[in-house]
């Protein structure tokens, strides 16, 4: 095929992302130094995410038969590079300077960080079973690195070994399902799967056990019910920063690859998967909220909400039609704000590196005393994962709830509004901690230093932005409204 410059174009935010990660590296073989391997990737990032804009005006084009560069891809791409952009803010708070930091290599983090970015630029992009499955591989090997990157605390080490054979496992699930898929329909390519099971009408058994398949290994990476069993432990277990990235560049790049799957092939979440589909946002809603209820570590507490959070979104992914494509991009960028917010608190909490993260909730009572900038951005966060008013939380989950009425999927909405109650009870247990009086604690805001001073301005406009998109939501409307008419290109 011929490529032109539109397609380079269209390429750029790959493209540069794939040079800043070689730019790093080399910079990394040259001389190790934190704060000049911090600059450039941030600078690699920046740059990525302006050259998105260009891509728009030349959208939607199918670049090669893997990847098709859309609205869609685009809102999706300055998600997952605005999210990894905040946590390399964060590790670079996170890992600290001088010998007070962090004892190991720090440079190797961005580098692993950066590919894992890339991988989620090229899932959100594909159009193709092939596709679909090297963004998602690209995805996930750094991230194995990532969570073991504490290798001297026995928790990251677990961790980062439980994600590994899981997320293998997964990817097993996924291989098998996409073979299926291919002896069924004849193509790999979205549209041929879709139009190969809509002449059929209904999908046939292989078909349904295929998608069955696959979306078993989606759900792996997505933690939802009942393939959830590594989230509490990866996320206690990985640093910070790290567990910030999983939460969010990596889990949307992973669901938005399945609204796009969904969207192309309408037939395929017909029948059966459409039931299954529900069972398990329903169970994904009341399990992940109710073991969230007896948690006493934030990290876990976080992880476990994070279940409940992706159970709401299937919802629209079950309603797939009228406003379902909006409802999730609206979710998904306000949910990666407050989940950005949350661990950024943890990360400015624990650093400079001491043995373990702050992530146990006895070491958050008072902190309105100590910290009192931190508990403002937390209590906010809170109080937009709970989905309250004036918060980009509510506004998401307004969303949601409109796409359910309008299907008339009663039974959801149900089982969303009781995990909403149930979130409500644990959300506010954190913020009431952080305003307990306990007079032992000394009662000023602890030094930091630029490292810290850098992650705490990012901190401070991940928070005016959570009140400001809930306040006046629109912006957001308008960009995800224009990303979901073109879904299917």
């Amino acid at each position: 095929m011929d490529l032109t410059i539109q397609h380079f174009i269209a390429l750029a935010p790959l493209l540069i992302t794939s040079l800043t990660i070689v730019v790093v590296m080399l910079a990394i073989a040259w001389r190790r130094n934190h704060s000049q391997t911090f600059l450039l990737s941030v600078a690699g990032l920046n740059l990525a995410l302006l050259s998105i804009y260009p891509a728009l005006k030349v959208a939607p084009l199918v670049v090669t038969p893997l990847l098709h560069i859309d609205n869609f891809a685009c809102l999706y791409m300055a998600i997952i590079l605005a999210s990894t952009l905040a946590c390399v803010t964060m590790a670079h708070a996170y890992l600290g300077d001088g010998k007070a930091g962090y004892p190991g290599n720090r440079e190797e983090l961005y580098l692993l960080i950066l590919l894992a970015a890339a991988g989620g630029l090229v899932l959100v992009s594909a159009q193709h079973l092939a596709g679909l499955f090297i963004g998602l591989e690209l995805l996930s090997v750094p991230v194995y690195g990532l969570v073991a990157y504490a290798f001297f605390n026995k928790r990251s080490l677990e961790g980062g070994i439980k994600y590994m054979v899981l997320s293998a496992a997964g990817s097993a699930f996924l291989l098998f399902g996409m073979a299926l898929l291919y002896a069924e329909a004849g193509s790999l390519s979205f549209d041929g799967i879709g139009k190969a099971i809509a002449a059929t009408g209904m999908p046939s058994p292989i078909a349904s056990l295929g998608l069955g398949m696959m979306v078993v290994g989606l759900a792996f990476k997505l933690s939802l019910v009942p393939f959830h069993l590594w989230t509490p432990d990866v996320y206690e277990g990985a640093p910070a920063p790290v567990a910030a990235f999983l939460a969010t560049a990596s889990k949307v790049a992973v669901f938005a690859v399945l609204v796009r799957l969904f969207q192309i092939s309408p037939a395929a979440s017909s029948g059966v998967l459409h039931d299954v589909l529900a069972v398990i946002a329903v169970a994904s809603i009341l399990v992940g909220n109710l073991l969230a209820l007896t948690q006493t570590n934030l990290k876990r507490l976080l992880g476990y909400s994070s279940i409940a959070h992706f159970g709401y979104l299937m919802i629209a992914l079950v309603a797939s039609k009228g406003m379902a494509v909006e409802a999730i991009g609206v979710y998904l960028a306000t949910y990666v704000l407050t989940s950005l917010g949350s661990f950024g608190v943890i990360t400015m909490m624990s650093s400079p590196y001491s043995g373990r993260d702050a992530d146990a909730m006895f070491e958050y009572r008072g902190l309105f005393w100590r910290r009192p900038y931190l508990t403002a951005v937390m209590t906010l966060m809170m109080l937009s994962l709970a989905g309250i008013p004036l918060t980009a939380g509510f506004i998401g989950k307004f969303y949601i709830i409109a796409t359910g009425v309008e299907s008339q999927l009663w039974w959801l909405i149900g089982a969303l509004v009781i995990g909403s109650a149930i979130g409500v009870f644990y959300y506010l247990r954190v913020m009431v901690t952080m305003y307990l009086v306990d007079n032992k604690l000394p009662r000023h805001d602890a030094a930091i230093n630029w490292a810290q001073r850098t992650g705490g301005v990012m901190l401070l406009a991940v928070a005016i932005l959570t009140f400001v998109l809930g306040v006046y939501p629109q912006p957001l409307l308008d960009l995800v409204l224009n990303a979901g008419l073109h879904v299917a290109g």
